[in-house]
C-alpha cells in the first residue's frame, strides 16, 4: 500500500486500528538525514577498480562542480559525456557553457563540501547522494531533509554520462 499525506482514514478503520495507532504515526517525526563526517572512509573500497571510479567522481565534485573550475572538465568528462538533467546540455561543451555561467571559479577545497551521505559504486557507476533541506510545507517556518543522488557513469576513466532528479523550473 503506497501511503501519501495528508493521510485519511474511514472511522471503520479508525476503530480498527485504535485511536492510539493513529495517533502514534503524527508522534514519530522523521529522522533527519545526516552527512558523513568521513569522506575517506566512503572512498575506500577492497576493489581498487571501485575506488578509482568513486574518487574520479568524487575529485570532478570538487574540483569542477564546487569549485567551479570548469577549465578541469576535461580532466573529468568525455568529449561526448551524456546529461540527463533536464537543464543541462548533453556533451562536455554543453556542461561547460552551463556551468561557467553559474558561479566563479574559487580555491579547490581537500573535501567535498556539500554534505555527503554516501559514495556508492558498482561496475562502471558511481551514485553520491547528500542531504538536502527544504522547507516543510506542512509546518511553516520549519525545514524537513531529504536525499538527494547524482549518479556516473564511467568509461575508460572519464564520466561519460549523469543522472540525477533534477525537475525543469
Amino acid at each position: 500500500m503506497a501511503w501519501s499525506l495528508p493521510l485519511t482514514f474511514s472511522p471503520r478503520a479508525v476503530g480498527a486500528m485504535g485511536l492510539g495507532a493513529l495517533m502514534g504515526l503524527a508522534a514519530h517525526a522523521q529522522v533527519a538525514v545526516q552527512p558523513s563526517a568521513d569522506h575517506a572512509r566512503l572512498l575506500a573500497s577492497s576493489d581498487p577498480k571501485l575506488a578509482a571510479n568513486k574518487r574520479l567522481v568524487y575529485d570532478f565534485w570538487r574540483e569542477v562542480f564546487e569549485a567551479g573550475r570548469v577549465d578541469l572538465a576535461d580532466k573529468y568528462l568525455t568529449l561526448g559525456y551524456i546529461q540527463h538533467n533536464p537543464t543541462v546540455g548533453t556533451g562536455r561543451d554543453a556542461f561547460i557553457a552551463y556551468f561557467s555561467k553559474l558561479r566563479e571559479p574559487r580555491a579547490i577545497e581537500s573535501r567535498v563540501r556539500a554534505p555527503l551521505v554516501s559514495i556508492v559504486a558498482e561496475g562502471d557507476t558511481v551514485i553520491l547522494s547528500f542531504v538536502r533541506e527544504y522547507p516543510d510545507p506542512l509546518r511553516p517556518g520549519q525545514n524537513y531533509t531529504t536525499t538527494w543522488f547524482d549518479q556516473f557513469r564511467i568509461e575508460n576513466g572519464l564520466i561519460a554520462e549523469h543522472w540525477d532528479p533534477a525537475i525543469k523550473r
